[in-house]
């Protein structure tokens, strides 16, 4: 069976990296835990790190790290919806927002739970993500700062997330400068700038950050050692603290082409013959996963002479050549993931996880 392995050691080393590099910089930061879905043992593995501050977009894992440590402060990272703002309230310390309807809503919920809830308003950058349109900022601020039991921790705003715009640092001296103005415009103190995330990281290495974000929420860079600039690992950080192991149920000689007439597959597909290849065969191995668990576009070989053919449902399909590693049935072969692909792992009641 199929199993997702996290390494206790590697996922230290990567945060002690990112937690010096942070220090030295005077920001603050806290672990964005959605990857892992609600998992408690993995869960527990991140609070043990030490980091005191938790974020997460479903607010059942919230809750969890809120049994597992109630110290943590925790931050609900997506704008909330309506029908769970009792629990936004109750489970998470801050949130994100962008719409007064709801921060409204929140700060009547926080005063019935005796309660001041914390947010960050985040603003439109131009990744077309969420966030309030800037020309807005200023009116949206004043009518947020009349709410009784909402506190402002921040202004901040998510790059690359949905169109892949990349930070720069124009964009985020310009973040820095709205929290001044609105500021001054109040007579506030807006304590951070959350315009940090895995993919700004690599400007803070290169000492090209401006000095006004204050900031960061991170998930990737922990997980994976991800640089979102060079599609690389960042030097010095693990890029396999979680591996997934499957196991061979079959392995045989095989032509490497169908044969007989070809319809649409089950992903409506039609298959791309080589006719070149017609008479030659490989050996073929069948492992215990399928798209069910995860796209084959999501994971990434680590063993030699192995590549991906493709995956029915349950059942991936590995070219593994004339077989010189000696795959048997029942051994296990490893893969690193993308991170869209470990967030399906992680979200599979069929994939067994462990740490070592």
């Amino acid at each position: 069976m199929a199993y997702l392995k996290l390494y206790r050691d590697k996922l230290r080393e990567n945060y002690h990296f990112l937690d010096d590099l942070f220090k030295r910089n005077d920001i603050k930061w806290g672990i964005t835990t959605k990857l892992l879905c609600g998992h408690e043992a993995y869960l527990k593995e991140v609070a043990d790190l030490g980091i005191g501050e938790m974020h997460d977009s479903r607010i059942s894992n919230l809750r969890k790290i809120k049994e597992i440590d109630p110290d943590t402060m925790t931050t609900y990272i997506k704008p909330p919806p309506r029908d769970i703002i009792e629990s936004v309230v109750k489970y998470a310390d801050a949130s994100l927002n962008t719409e007064l309807s709801t921060l409204h809503a929140l700060s009547e919920e926080a005063q019935k739970q005796e309660k001041v809830h914390k947010v960050i308003i985040m603003i439109e950058m131009g990744d077309l993500r969420e966030g309030v349109i800037r020309e807005n900022l200023i009116d949206f601020y004043e009518k947020v700062f009349q709410l009784s039991h909402i506190e402002v921790l921040g202004i901040g705003t998510n790059l690359n997330c949905m169109h892949g715009v990349m930070p720069d640092e124009d964009k985020l001296i310009q973040l820095s400068l709205y929290k001044q103005i609105i500021e001054l415009r109040f007579n506030k103190t807006i304590p951070l700038v959350s315009g940090g995330t895995t993919v700004t990281i690599p400007l803070l290495l290169r000492n090209q950050l401006p000095s006004g974000i204050n900031h960061f929420r991170v998930g990737e860079a922990l997980f994976f050692g991800k640089d979102l600039f060079t599609d690389g690992t960042i030097e010095g950080m693990h890029n396999d603290v979680l591996e997934l192991y499957t196991q061979v149920i079959e392995i045989a000689e095989k032509p490497k082409v169908p044969t007989g007439e070809l319809g649409k597959d089950p992903q409506g597909r039609t298959a791309d013959i080589d006719e070149e290849e017609y008479g030659e065969t490989s050996y073929r191995a069948i492992l215990d996963i399928g798209y069910l668990d995860i796209n084959p576009d999501h994971l990434i070989n680590v063993e030699e002479d192995v590549k991906i053919v493709d995956a029915s449902s349950d059942m991936l399909i590995l070219d593994v050549g004339d077989n010189t590693a000696g795959y048997e049935v029942g051994d296990f072969i490893r893969f690193r993931m993308k991170y869209m692909g470990a967030l399906g792992i992680m979200n599979s009641d069929y994939i067994d996880k462990m740490v070592e």
